[in-house]
């Protein structure tokens, strides 16, 4: 029989990976509480919380603040630390794609006074690619599956009353870790006398946090969601020029090639907000092109056999006005293919979080903006929901808010395993994209307002229990991709088809898709043009990673988990 425990998840945010922990700790039985480290003033404040809380387990998915002894001398405390054994230091990812290492790891440590320097109780490697990824990605993908590993390692040896082993007494899968030191941004500096390869490496290991300065025409920028090509489009260019833009990437001439470059911010005494580089690095003498390199295309259309497949890519899952619209027009244009079945899918580590606050933000006029983008991102469900194929949509990668709802618009959503879900919204807005049609038929009223209100994550196996979505499947990348066009393919045919669209008619809206838009709209007019909750300071706290003044009640051991929803069923 299984052990269940009371486990308190100590973080600095609760990030993708907490919420990826608190899911499976949750699903698992397990009595799961969260308290974020900055919101407390003083370490005898903390101490105070946690003994409150008195967890049978600590663990810090992600803890940059150090815990203090009165808590990891009493309590078992566990940090999952992004390096493989030996690995010491705050900055290990961004060691490890700027140096090329080819393998790394994740380890579990004990707490103790030194950082990263207690007894091990699991670890996990993994291969790292050739091409440089971006540290998001990496952090989203290899790192948090191997993460899981560890925590469900370190809860089975605690529930088994099993040790740690020292560091020192197990072997270094990776040679020649140790202790780093800190990067700042200067590290990650775009030389243009540098390797076009290299500069991509540098903005992919600078990636989220702190981006890579680089000068520009005589001004300061940071960079970030590059690629390298060695095509060099003006051989009269000097290297740092823009060369060409291709929808909202920008071409940076570079010795021995080009860097394309996604998305950029002003950098001055502080760093401005990331928006797409067209709009920061002000391209508009540089020559339209349509030659980006395809990790930045926006949108791919391809089809096999009676399945059209829209791929679709949005930098950290934001999307915003114009970029809705496009995809509205991509998903017009697959409509008119004579496919049987349509299928809308992310990336292997982006989906969509629904509308673009930053490009909100820096706008002159932020709520004309967020409007224009709540109607762009409408238009792109309704445009899935009246579709003549089946509508399969696919969460490759983890969402949250506007993008969870403008997949559940599809006839049939699927979901690749380690995925969360957050199908709610909690940025000061009353939420649109058919949220109060699509929530409602696929779970009933009463799970839908538990998941509108309760704010709470929801793994995809959860999701598919409650009902929310209607499969899952590998986690592996290219197994996920086979399994997806294995029931694209089932969807085909007349019997599945027929199965499929009986499911969705039962779904169908009892009124006009206009009549649920009209209401959400009413709602969002008084959210973003009175300011009635709180969306401006909101959405500029989120901007700037504004700490969290306190643990939001419903992460505490009070709340009532997503696994006590399948109950109301």
């Amino acid at each position: 029989m299984r052990m269940m425990m009371r486990i308190l998840l100590l973080v600095s945010a609760f990030n993708g990976l907490t919420q990826r922990a608190w899911c499976a700790l949750t699903d698992a039985g397990h009595d799961v509480g969260v308290e974020i480290a900055p919101a407390f003033d003083t370490p005898e404040a903390l101490t105070a919380a946690v003994a409150e809380a008195d967890p049978d387990l600590i663990l810090c998915p992600f803890l940059k603040h150090r815990v203090p002894e009165e808590v990891w001398g009493r309590w078992t405390t566990v940090v999952v630390h992004p390096g493989p054994v030996g690995d010491r230091g705050p900055s290990s990812l961004d060691h490890a794609i700027l140096t090329r290492q080819e393998r790394w790891g994740v380890t579990a440590l004990s707490t103790v006074e030194e950082m990263d320097a207690g007894p091990v109780w699991a670890t996990s490697t993994f291969p790292l690619p050739d091409v440089p990824v971006a540290k998001s990605a990496l952090y989203n993908g290899p790192v948090a599956d191997a993460a899981m590993a560890c925590v469900t390692e370190v809860v089975r040896m605690v529930a088994a009353g099993e040790e740690p082993v020292p560091a020192d007494d197990l072997p270094r899968d990776v040679p020649g870790t140790g202790e780093l030191p800190l990067l700042r941004r200067p590290a990650f500096a775009v030389d243009w006398s540098l390797p076009v390869e290299e500069l991509a490496r540098r903005v992919a290991a600078a990636d989220g946090a702190p981006g890579a300065p680089a000068e520009i025409a005589g001004e300061r920028y940071c960079l970030f969601d590059a690629v390298a090509t060695p095509e060099v489009l003006d051989p009269q260019a000097a290297p740092g020029a823009v060369v060409g833009r291709d929808v909202d990437a920008v071409a940076l001439a570079a010795t021995d090639g080009t860097l394309w470059v996604g998305y950029a911010a002003t950098l001055g005494e502080r760093r401005g907000t990331k928006l797409p580089a067209r709009s920061v690095l002000d391209p508009h003498t540089a020559s339209p092109r349509h030659d980006a390199p395809g990790e930045l295309a926006e949108c791919r259309y391809e089809r096999d056999g009676d399945v059209g497949i829209l791929t679709f890519r949005s930098y950290n899952g934001a999307m915003h006005t114009e970029q809705c619209r496009r995809l509205t027009a991509a998903v017009q244009a697959a409509r008119l293919d004579d496919t049987a079945v349509l299928v809308l899918r992310g990336t292997d580590s982006l989906f969509s979080n629904g509308i673009h606050l930053g490009v909100i933000d820096a706008a002159q006029n932020p709520a004309t903006e967020a409007w224009a983008n709540i109607q762009a991102i409408d238009d792109l469900c309704e445009a899935i929901a009246t579709a003549d194929q089946l509508t399969v949509a696919a969460f490759t990668a983890s969402a949250g808010a506007g993008g969870v709802m403008t997949a559940l618009c599809a006839d049939v959503v699927l979901s690749r395993d380690g995925v969360v879900l957050n199908p709610y919204y909690d940025m000061g807005i009353y939420g649109s994209e058919l949220h109060t049609w699509s929530v409602e038929a696929r779970v009933g009223q009463e799970v839908a307002d538990q998941l509108l209100t309760g704010c709470l994550p929801v793994s995809a196996p959860r999701a598919a229990d409650l009902g929310l979505i209607d499969g899952v499947g590998p986690r592996d990348a290219g197994e996920f991709d086979a399994w997806l066009a294995q029931r694209a393919a089932e969807l085909v045919r007349p019997t599945e088809r027929a199965t499929a669209e009986q499911a969705a008619r039962r779904r169908a809206p009892a009124r006009p898709l206009s009549y649920h838009r009209t209401i959400e709209l009413a709602e969002m007019a008084r959210d973003l043009f009175d300011d009635r909750h709180g969306f401006a300071a909101r959405r500029r706290g989120f901007l700037r990673k504004t700490a969290a003044a306190e643990t939001p009640a419903r992460l505490r051991f009070t709340t009532r988990s997503t696994a006590a929803l399948a109950e109301v069923r």
